[in-house]
């Protein structure tokens, strides 16, 4: 982090990336938020309610919900490494629960927000972890101006 002349905090750029929360990442960092927010309250309330009814299922779905405000924070604030390594547990997760879902649906009393890769939520919990690291990809890459500059 940085403070510029006005006194405000900036997130450390390094040369030639762009902030992953700024431009087109705004929209990703939003459906971060909704994803996180939803899944989290949801999970809340079945633990709360529910919890010995599917307390794994419940469980992972919390898992899940606080692996995706650990990414929206992550992504807006431009914590590369941070981002990094939860949008890759997010895909590892979605990937393992949606196979053992499916393969063993008893394990799985009541869906998960990964159960069937993400189907209770329009399969967006699938897409998304390959969005979020292809966006960090590109974004950590220079720009075609910055390269210019390093030439």
């Amino acid at each position: 982090m940085t403070q510029d002349d006005g006194g405000a905090v900036r997130p450390t750029v390094t040369r030639g990336t762009r902030p992953t929360g700024a431009g087109a990442g705004r929209v990703l960092v939003a459906v971060y938020g909704v994803l996180a927010l939803a899944a989290t309250v949801r999970a809340g309330y079945q633990i709360v309610r529910h919890f010995d009814e599917a307390p794994v299922a419940y469980t992972l779905s919390l898992v899940a919900g606080l692996v995706y405000v650990l990414a929206t924070v992550a992504l807006a604030r431009d914590w590369r490494r941070v981002a990094w390594v939860a949008v890759t547990v997010e895909l590892v997760g979605v990937l393992t629960v949606g196979t053992l879902s499916l393969a063993d649906a008893a394990a799985f009393p009541d869906a998960t927000v990964w159960s069937g890769y993400g189907q209770g939520y329009g399969y967006v919990p699938l897409v998304l972890p390959f969005v979020g690291l292809w966006w960090l990809w590109r974004t950590g890459r220079p720009s075609p101006a910055a390269a210019d500059d390093l030439g």
